[in-house]
């Protein structure tokens, strides 16, 4: 196994970042594996695979969602052998069909 390129884990992020600021579900969604999951707060359950919250994402959408901002900071990269955790600050602005909604949260 090898131990992930710290600053190319941070890129990786900062591409995800990017395409969910643009609402480019395309974009988003290729840069994760198709079995990935995912836990969000408000959702019941974890969802257990790309597409999965794939369908999530079409339904916002569809429902007028859309990203107006979207911000990372305080970025950390922990690198291990096979693998990297990546964790960051991410400020987001959405637009959805009840009006403007504003977060800030922490990730993994």
């Amino acid at each position: 196994m090898t131990t992930p390129d710290p600053a190319a884990v941070e890129a990786a992020a900062a591409a995800i970042v990017d395409a969910f600021a643009a609402t480019d579900g395309q974009r988003y969604f290729a840069a994760f594996s198709p079995d990935a999951t995912f836990v969000f707060h408000p959702e019941p359950r974890r969802l257990e695979n790309r597409a999965e919250y794939e369908r999530l994402w079409e339904g916002w959408v569809a429902d007028s969602w859309r990203v107006t901002s979207c911000t990372s900071s305080d970025p950390r990269v922990q690198v291990f052998d096979g693998g990297a955790v990546f964790s960051h600050t991410v400020d987001t602005s959405v637009e959805t069909s009840d009006g403007p909604e504003s977060y800030r949260e922490r990730e993994t």
